[in-house]
């Protein structure tokens, strides 16, 4: 059985932050850099340059720890270890949307984006964005019902009955 992924914690959570900045900087228009960060470099960047030794310390042990638990990867080739995201934004993203939903709604995403309307309006292009993925997720909904129900899969399964929350694994839904 595989083992559930470790979350991190919050001051984990900020050099992650650094390790994110860092890789989409080394990717957008001006890149010029390396991706990784040393050590020292995530330390001055959350604490500043004058990031004493306990700090750096507590960074190194920090990075040992998410290396451990895979959400860092380091890169020993060279004298001074870098260190690169091994787990994207929006994975993480994702498993702490999914781990809510599950704890508190019991799976429905219903209650949680309901919230999130009520509590910030969205913008036109954010409206234009979600309405895209709706249909997105409709049309790959309805192509596997199509062949669910090409194939004898389901039986006399009744239309917009498909998917039910009854076993099977169905209930769950992943992230992309």
């Amino acid at each position: 059985m595989a083992r559930e992924k470790q979350d991190i914690t919050d001051a984990e959570m900020a050099i992650m932050q650094v390790l994110w900045r860092r890789a989409e900087a080394a990717c957008g228009p001006a890149a010029g850099g390396i991706a990784g960060a040393s050590t020292r470099q995530i330390a001055d960047e959350i604490y500043g340059e004058r990031a004493g030794v306990v700090q750096y310390a507590t960074v190194q042990k920090q990075l040992e720890r998410l290396e451990a638990k895979g959400f860092v990867r380091r890169d020993r080739s060279l004298f001074v270890h870098l260190f690169f995201p091994a787990v994207g934004r929006d994975e993480l993203v994702g498993r702490r949307i999914q781990d809510v939903v599950e704890k508190l709604c019991e799976g429905s995403l219903a209650p949680v984006l309901s919230h999130l309307f009520k509590a910030k309006p969205l913008t036109e292009q954010q409206r234009r964005a979600l309405r895209a993925l709706l249909e997105d997720d409709n049309d790959g909904n309805d192509r596997s019902r199509r062949g669910e129900q090409q194939s004898g899969g389901g039986g006399g399964s009744k239309p917009g009955k498909s998917g039910g929350g009854g076993g099977g694994g169905g209930g769950k839904r992943t992230t992309r």
